[in-house]
């Protein structure tokens, strides 16, 4: 019982009840602590701490003996700030409650707040309390299970890469130097000499000298098993938000789909710790969860889903054959009547070739969640000032003894939601440096300082620095794309009436997110003035399939002469 992490609960007038609640769902997997105040709960969780125990959750009733549950948790951070906090709410105060409990989840004094259960079976406050310990055992917690495990000497910057993959996936998994005894058997099924990483996939296949593509690909089959002369209704190429929606919904509607995507499911909001105003998941969701939902979910209605290499070349097909488009990647083709783009964007790098040469040795472009447990006690910067970057500074807060954010800006509200504003001014061990630019940085093989400029005063500063992680603005990949689709100034694929009037057909432009290719659209980031958020990418993805079904009816119809 004493290597099980802990659920800590401080309890009032309810403490029977929240206590035998607690023990009939999570005693076995959790070890049940109990207080009966605000400073017995405070001094038992130090206790813990010391001990080197892992807390879970802090779930206190909202009055307590010696004051309220919300002020408690408010503290909580300050002792260990990876643990979930919940304030546990009597149904008889719930409503007179609220409006202070609101207050407080804003302020960040608590991660959500709900109703004491009033019987057996309420599901609603277990649910609650799951999505909070799932997020706590995927962001925090050790691996107790492993689906994937990947051998290489500390330090190896590949076997890294590999490792956040598997992060944002959502898979299991353990990084194992090449003498641990469960490395040994890994290694001889590799067999002598064999390069690192070396990864043993959940399907039991080892790959050698393992890229994050090789490994992704093995993850979910290869392009050579696409049948020869089969035409998809749909091709998406991205499978972040905008084109897993897309992919919902077109299988669902029981189009052929086939979903391309060079890297992790999920793309960028895949590596989110967390987003808060999705709608429909009030206490919040990851990326990682988000995107690992959606991709089941498009999966179930048959869309089928190709990873670890990039299109390079979208071609038209022969033209004795029914209209449709060849779509290349490095060793494989994919026939389609439509295509969706939804490749999103990529940060830009920062271009200080010192720091660039650090990258996977201290220096990480985007959220790089799997780092953050390595990041304990250490002084950590975060460059940007939009969602992402706000989101990798909370998460990385509660395991790093420092996030400085370096941001261009004089406030972080011009490019941030406000919501996160307020959880980055809440947080005590963030700082914000606006009007500032990294201008240099290095290290002796791993990233140790980095140089600052103030852009007001001119100024310069140098800082010790333990890693760098860099979320800066958004460039679209769209040199790979045909000549005759049209992007705007920045690269952005420009639609519908954006595009010139020259490539119009008699003089109509084409459907809203149709490209000046017909039978391309795209759809979320990668579309010019496309809103960059979550939800509207996703609203996107969504909205292309009438287009797409609109599309598909006038191919009957030159196909077949009539309306089919």
């Amino acid at each position: 019982m004493d290597d099980l992490p802990v659920i800590l609960l401080a309890g009032g007038r309810h403490a029977d009840e929240i206590e035998a609640e607690f023990r009939a769902r999570y005693d076995r997997d959790y070890r049940i602590v109990c207080a009966g105040s605000a400073a017995g709960a405070l001094d038992a969780l130090r206790d813990l701490v010391a001990g080197g125990v892992p807390v879970a959750m802090v779930a206190a009733e909202y009055r307590l003996s010696d004051g309220g549950g919300a002020e408690l948790l408010h503290q909580v951070p300050a002792v260990v700030a990876t643990a979930r906090r919940v304030a546990l709410v009597p149904v008889s105060e719930y409503f007179e409650a609220l409006d202070a409990l609101r207050a407080a989840t804003l302020r960040r004094d608590m991660d959500t707040f709900v109703g004491i259960p009033r019987g057996p079976r309420d599901e609603e406050f277990h649910t609650a309390l799951v999505e909070l310990l799932s997020e706590w055992g995927w962001s925090v917690a050790r691996r107790t299970v492993s689906a994937t495990d990947v051998v290489a000497a500390p330090g190896d910057r590949q076997a890294g890469a590999v490792h956040d993959l598997l992060e944002r996936l959502g898979i299991p998994s353990r990084r194992l130097d090449p003498g641990d005894d469960d490395a040994l058997p890994i290694l001889e099924e590799a067999g002598p000499g064999a390069e690192f990483p070396v990864v043993r996939a959940y399907n039991g296949r080892i790959l050698t000298g393992a890229t994050p593509a090789a490994v992704s690909e093995a993850m979910y089959g290869g392009f050579d098993s696409i049948p020869d002369g089969s035409i998809a209704d749909v091709v998406v190429i991205g499978a972040g938000p905008a084109g897993l929606a897309a992919a919902v919904y077109a299988a669902s509607e029981g189009l052929a789909t086939i979903v391309l995507e060079r890297d992790a499911i999920g793309g960028q909001a895949g590596s989110s710790s967390m987003i808060r105003n999705y709608l429909g998941f009030p206490r919040g969701i990851s990326g990682m969860r988000l995107a690992q939902r959606s991709r089941v979910q498009a999966g179930r209605f048959g869309a089928r889903f190709y990873t670890g290499r990039a299109a390079i070349r979208i071609a038209p097909g022969p033209a004795d054959e029914p209209p449709h488009h060849h779509v290349h990647v490095d060793g494989a083709q994919m026939c389609a009547r439509t295509v969706v783009l939804a490749t999103g964007v990529a940060y830009r790098r920062l271009g200080v070739a010192g720091i660039d040469a650090l990258v996977g040795a201290g220096v990480y472009y985007g959220a790089a969640t799997s780092m953050a447990r390595e990041m304990a006690d250490r002084d950590v910067y975060v460059v940007g000032g939009g969602n992402s970057a706000g989101q990798a500074a909370v998460h990385l807060a509660k395991f790093a003894g420092s996030v400085t954010m370096v941001v261009r800006r004089a406030r972080l509200a011009d490019t941030m939601s406000d919501y996160l504003v307020r959880e980055i001014e809440a947080t005590p061990n963030i700082t914000v440096l606006p009007r500032t630019i990294v201008s240099d940085g290095g290290g002796d093989g791993q990233l140790r300082w980095l140089r600052f400029d103030d852009l007001d005063t001119g100024s310069s500063a140098l800082r010790m620095a333990d890693a760098l992680f860099c979320l800066l603005g958004a460039e679209p990949d769209c040199g790979w794309l045909p000549g005759g689709l049209a992007v705007d100034e920045r690269g952005f694929v420009l639609t519908g009436r954006d595009t010139p009037q020259e490539s119009w057909a008699g003089g109509l432009p084409p459907a809203s997110l149709e490209t000046t290719v017909p039978g391309v659209f795209a759809v979320g980031d990668v579309r010019a003035g496309s809103m960059k958020r979550v939800a509207s990418a996703s609203g996107e993805g969504a909205s292309v399939l009438p287009l797409v079904h609109a599309h598909l009816a006038s191919l009957r119809e030159q196909e077949y002469g009539a309306p089919v």
